[in-house]
């Protein structure tokens, strides 16, 4: 999808959230070649999500250890941004993955590498990611204010000695994700897109938290029905319209997601808030439930013309001051990173002669 998108854009960032990376989902060089290729072919455009996976659909149908997983994913991460800058790859000997030197290509357009980022749904998840100076890519549905904790947390924790990049350059940026659904009347907005929002948060849950998935039988939609308020997603306290619009809506304690559907306005507003909190992007998701893709088109221009001018204003300035008042603090982050390796002279036979 992301190569065919790659040929009908020239501007759009193209993410991956996320590349699951330990070995029993992804080997580390397949890993490197593909997004070395898409990074070409999309004239340096690429972000890297990264993660190991916490759902059992995705553990036990991969076979992939729960118990280790976190290590493989720290292992191949350092594996995988050595393959993009090492001329060739001077091999791997760790835990999970052991490799000869080999000359992995194609190398990315980007250097050192695409943008690293991993998929977090715990602060704990954050503070790791800071750790190794790549983007933390939350999936929580969070408020502004309790976004600029994680946010203080985070970049407090790049500028200490605890920041020991996994790759050849820091990715200082914090993502949250939320429901979307742009509208000029907020019930026409609730109406296309409520749903969907809950059911993007509620499948989440189902995979990840509570759920009893039967493959090929369990119809997530129809228990979404029946059992969303019970897990946060009351229609009707979500519903509540002529106010000011948040992650979560609340109703006699009873709180429901509610996210950016609503009208310009009302999402320029909450996009505000998140940008005073120190957040750096903003992930509305649409493309969910039964969201029709007429009404996402819709939503998408109209986002674009009423709120993204003003959310882009001052851009450059913003990135080029963050870039200089993080630069000492990455500078002595790269210091700590262990260098690219020069591989020693090999060679290998051809098959018949082995």
């Amino acid at each position: 999808f992301l190569a065919a998108a790659s040929q009908r854009t020239s501007r759009i960032r193209l993410g991956h959230g996320i590349v699951q990376l330990p070995l029993g989902f992804n080997h580390t060089a397949r890993v490197a070649e593909r997004i070395a290729t898409l990074d070409l072919i999309s004239d340096g455009r690429v972000e890297l999500g990264t993660g190991e996976s916490s759902s059992e659909a995705e553990l036990g149908g991969f076979g992939v250890d729960r118990a280790t997983k976190r290590d493989q994913w720290d292992e191949a991460l350092d594996a995988v941004t050595r393959m993009f800058v090492e001329e060739p790859f001077a091999g791997y000997e760790g835990r999970y993955l052991t490799m000869p030197q080999r000359n992995v290509v194609p190398k990315p357009l980007q250097r050192p590498h695409p943008p690293l980022w991993v998929a977090c749904s715990r602060r704990e998840t954050i503070h790791l990611a800071a750790t190794k100076g790549i983007g933390a890519l939350s999936f929580s549905f969070i408020e502004p204010s309790q976004a600029k904790e994680w946010v203080d947390d985070y970049y407090a924790t790049i500028a200490s000695d605890a920041c020991v990049p996994a790759g050849f350059a820091v990715n200082p940026n914090l993502a949250v994700v939320m429901p979307f659904m742009c509208h000029e009347d907020e019930e026409v907005a609730i109406e296309r897109g409520l749903d969907g929002g809950h059911f993007f948060g509620y499948s989440l849950a189902h995979y990840y938290v509570f759920g009893n998935h039967s493959p090929g039988r369990t119809n997530i939609w129809e228990e979404f029905e029946s059992n969303r308020a019970l897990w946060g997603f009351d229609r009707k306290v979500a519903s509540q319209t002529g106010g000011s619009i948040a992650a979560q809506l609340f109703e006699q304690g009873l709180g429901s997601l509610r996210g950016a559907v609503g009208t310009p306005e009302q999402i320029r507003t909450l996009m505000r808030g998140y940008a005073d909190a120190g957040v750096d992007q903003v992930i509305l998701v649409s493309q969910s439930g039964r969201n029709r893709h007429d009404h996402i088109c819709e939503s998408l221009e109209l986002f674009a013309r009423e709120v993204m001018p003003e959310l882009r204003e001052g851009e450059d300035a913003r990135e080029k001051a963050k870039a200089e008042r993080l630069a000492p603090a990455v500078d002595a982050a790269m210091s700590r990173r262990e260098p690219a390796r020069a591989a020693p002279d090999y060679s290998f036979q051809a098959a018949a002669q082995a």
